[in-house]
């Protein structure tokens, strides 16, 4: 990606609240730019199963909608580093990925690739 990921600030707040009410276990849906700006301004919430260490969800449940650029999940932990079983999951849900760590606030949210690699994010109104 050669260009900063932006978020907006209301997605980011919307994820910040999702992973702290959903720990201990593990939050996970999809991010989407629905503005067309590649902006990320969407939390999209699909029926997953929430685990301590763990969240999936059935891909055939994903809406085909091209606003879908990828997935968000918490880590109950402090590690916001992608698992092996993350690496694995990224490819199929699209390009940009982000992952929170507890105690779940900006400081502890990063963003990756579809390949794990670290990518530059700013959060904006």
């Amino acid at each position: 990606m050669h260009c900063m990921l932006k978020l907006k600030k209301a997605t980011a707040d919307s994820i910040v609240m999702a992973a702290r009410n959903t720990y201990p276990d593990e939050f996970l849906a999809l991010l989407g730019a629905g503005s067309g700006d590649g902006v990320i301004d969407e939390l999209v919430v699909i029926p997953a199963i929430y685990g301590k260490n763990f969240a999936s969800l059935r891909i055939d449940l994903i809406p085909f909608d091209s606003s879908v650029k990828g997935s968000v999940h918490s880590h109950p932990s402090e590690n916001n580093s992608p698992s092996s079983a993350d690496l694995g999951f990224f490819p199929a849900l699209g390009e940009i990925h982000l992952i929170i760590a507890y105690p779940f606030n900006y400081g502890t949210l990063r963003a990756f690739d579809a390949k794990g690699n670290d990518i530059e994010f700013e959060i904006i109104e």
